[in-house]
């Protein structure tokens, strides 16, 4: 890990991995120093905003020097499930790139359990961990113009949720009905980081 300055009152921390990222979050987010406005975590990366003179960001810095970030804080986080038909333009090329049946990638992708990672890309739009290895395949060599909105996505590591009408190239293996944005709601975001998500198959 490694720290840099981001502006009078923010420090970016540096992450080796994804994994670390996702540790070091919930390891300040479990513990809540006093005087923190904010915590981003980006895909290698935790930006901490604190109040001015607070003392927060030294305190963040003690705190993930001394932690044990192979065996982050478990517990207090949401779980959200999603319902979707796994009807996606991509399904069957997802099955046989990945060697199964269009069933066993529904069973595969409803199986296993998420944790919003970071955000991004779009206004709601979680990066979520946790597929499983035959379902990590490449984006498509040719991005869409326009995928619907809450179209299920899969794109190496992560899978997601198309918040609204956007271009994209992830491979699409269904759709939910759930908003997973509304600006009129508190919070107008559905997920956020260290969130989990399960998917349950609608059929």
């Amino acid at each position: 890990m490694r720290w840099r300055a981001y502006g009078e009152h923010a420090a970016l921390l540096d992450c080796v991995s994804l994994t670390e990222t996702i540790a070091a979050h919930a390891t300040v987010s479990s513990a809540r120093p006093p005087g923190i406005i904010e915590l981003v975590p980006g895909a290698r990366s935790l930006l901490v905003v604190e109040t001015p003179g607070s003392g927060a960001l030294a305190a963040v810095r003690d705190l993930l020097a001394d932690a044990d970030l192979e065996h982050p804080p478990g517990g207090g986080s949401r779980e959200i499930t999603l319902d979707v038909t796994y009807d996606g333009e991509d399904l069957e090329l997802v099955a046989r790139d990945a060697g199964v049946s269009t069933e066993d990638v529904v069973r595969l992708h409803t199986g296993a359990v998420y944790t919003v990672a970071f955000t991004g890309f779009a206004p709601g739009f979680g990066y979520l961990t946790g597929l499983p290895e035959p379902l990590r395949q490449p984006r498509l060599s040719s991005p869409r113009t326009r995928v619907p909105p809450g179209s299920v996505g899969i794109a190496g590591e992560f899978t997601g949720v198309y918040p609204r009408v956007s271009p994209g190239g992830w491979r699409l293996i269904g759709h939910t009905r759930t908003v997973l944005f509304d600006p009129r709601a508190d919070p107008p975001a559905l997920l956020a980081p260290g969130d989990r998500v399960r998917f349950r198959s609608a059929g």
